[in-house]
């Protein structure tokens, strides 16, 4: 692998673009306030001090709220270079924490946010209506019932019906798997986002623009901070759920860094839900944690659950991975960076944590460096753990899942088409500061969330039973008949599995806006 500056040279050259500093539209903060925090707290611990005292946490959100904008970029291309410079400086990560505080107020810093963090913060904390909503009133019951259970060899739910249902963002003209709609697909945030903050910069308008996809999209409590193994809850019961009132469709799952984890302890643990989903497709997935996050657990410094599970080796890494865990369950396509995933190491090649095996159930599992595909060419050039999102070759990948049996495969792409641009098309500007944002997200949600701990939550009783995660799994004969959409299109009236004749009768909960598909996007103050 190239030297990480080189790389950065190499990606300046491929755009035609200079390295030297940017022109900066105010005064440069001359100081980061994150790291005078930090600092103050090394020194503490430096000191002898076994146990920092417990405001801490308040002490880094009053600094890191000071971080303002000291330059706008005024393009994509702009956006980019701004962005690997940022990462060519950066001290290689030893904490995870500390490395997404410093990260997000780093892109705050440099204009690659909508906001600052104590706006996100402000979000975070007061917006609770529309598109990132967490108490949803979604009144359509499934057919057939999924809760208790779907089937009786699903694991037990520790949260309540309501609970688990309210979390589903269901948008405005979704089509409920009427005759002619395509299949629906299940957005999964990562850690310190929803799913609305997560892909409003990608997915969602991508697939308004080309609906070859419905989407609903999760924004699970706690921003994804809390026990994982909750969090997997809201995503196996979306499986069973949408598809349910969908007309049996089957879904596709898109899932972005924990969201990985979370659909593969759903699929393992959950078995039912293996027999709904076409594919998962998952943009810089962690199968197997982070390196990073074994650096976490200052002494004293409590964190959130879905940090220390995260650790390479945590025991829910380990519970996951276990029994065949480490293979797939449904077809699987994953999409990662080696340079630079500044969350997920490692992250290249065959020891990358989000490369997946397919030795035990033989479902299709396609696994893809975008810098091995894009070799030499702009979408294989620098992209952050959150740019995946906005790589083409990884929107394409998606695509070719949904279209094709089994995962996305460069194979059948074009990939000197594919490859030759940064950003995915029908992106600009807005959409890559939104999707830079959600590392800004995760810092303010990592502020506020509570409570924090010492130790990662204990493995919860099915996981450690021989009763739950079967290997193997039948699915019944009478199970969902939807398979993919086809060729971008329907799955309505015998297409490629699609539905007969008669499904979609009933009416849509929502009428669709107008301008539903047209292009525009759905509006928030985020």
């Amino acid at each position: 692998m190239l030297p990480s500056t080189t790389l950065v040279y190499l990606f300046a050259s491929l755009f035609g673009l200079s390295l030297a500093a940017p022109t900066l539209n105010a005064k440069p903060v001359e100081h980061n306030p994150v790291s005078d925090a930090l600092n103050n707290l090394n020194s503490m611990l430096g000191r002898g001090q076994a146990t920092p005292t417990d405001n801490i946490i308040d002490r880094i959100r009053e600094d890191i709220q000071l971080v303002t904008a000291t330059w706008l970029p005024s393009s994509p291309e702009d956006a980019a270079k701004t962005l690997s410079q940022i990462f060519a400086t950066k001290p290689t990560p030893t904490n995870l924490a500390i490395d997404i505080l410093n990260t997000g107020a780093q892109l705050v810093a440099a204009g690659l946010t909508t906001k600052n963090i104590g706006d996100l913060i402000n979000f975070a904390e007061g917006f609770v209506d529309g598109p990132n909503s967490m108490n949803n009133v979604n009144t359509r019951n499934p057919s057939p019932p999924v809760y208790p259970k779907a089937r009786p060899q699903d694991a037990p739910y520790s949260l309540t019906e309501a609970e688990l249902r309210k979390v589903i963002y269901i948008p405005p003209g979704f089509k409920y798997g009427a005759l002619g709609a395509p299949n629906p697909v299940v957005l999964v945030p990562g850690t310190g986002d929803t799913g609305y903050t997560t892909f409003i910069g990608n997915l969602i308008p991508l697939l308004q623009q080309n609906p070859v996809a419905d989407p609903v999209w999760l924004n699970i409590p706690g921003y994804q901070n809390d026990d994982i193994q909750i969090n997997s809850e809201y995503v196996a019961y979306a499986i069973n759920y949408v598809s349910g009132i969908s007309n049996k469709r089957d879904v596709s799952v898109a899932a972005w860094s924990q969201g990985s984890i979370n659909s593969q302890w759903a699929f393992k643990y959950w078995p039912s839900t293996r027999c709904k989903v076409t594919d998962l497709v998952a943009f810089s997935p962690d199968y197997h944690g982070t390196i990073i996050a074994n650096f976490a657990a200052t002494p004293g410094i409590p964190l959130p659950p879905a940090y220390l599970q995260q650790e390479y080796n945590s025991n829910f890494v380990a519970t996951l991975r276990s029994n065949t865990g480490d293979s797939a369950y449904v077809p699987t396509t994953n999409i990662f960076s080696s340079f630079f995933d500044e969350i997920v190491e490692p992250q290249s090649g065959t020891k990358a944590s989000g490369f997946l095996l397919d030795y035990a159930r033989n479902v299709g599992v396609s696994n893809n460096e975008v810098q091995e595909f894009c070799a030499l060419q702009p979408a294989g050039t620098f992209y952050t753990h959150e740019g995946i999102l906005y790589n083409p070759l990884g929107y394409a990948l998606f695509l070719d899942a949904l279209k094709n049996p089994g995962p996305g495969k460069p194979s059948r792409l074009d990939l000197k088409q594919v490859c030759s641009t940064y950003l995915t098309p029908g992106l600009d500007l807005a959409d890559f500061l939104l999707t830079e944002q959600t590392i800004s997200t995760a810092a303010a949600s990592f502020l506020l969330y509570n409570p924090k701990l010492l130790a990662e939550p204990p493995i919860k009783s099915y996981a450690r039973s021989s009763i739950f995660g079967p290997t193997s799994y039948t699915c019944p004969a009478n199970g969902n008949g939807g398979g993919k959409s086809g060729n971008g299109g329907s799955g309505g009236n015998g297409g490629n599995g699609g539905k007969p004749s008669g499904y979609g009768s009933q009416p849509p909960a929502h009428s669709p806006p107008a301008d539903y598909g047209s292009g525009s996007k759905w509006q928030t103050s985020y």
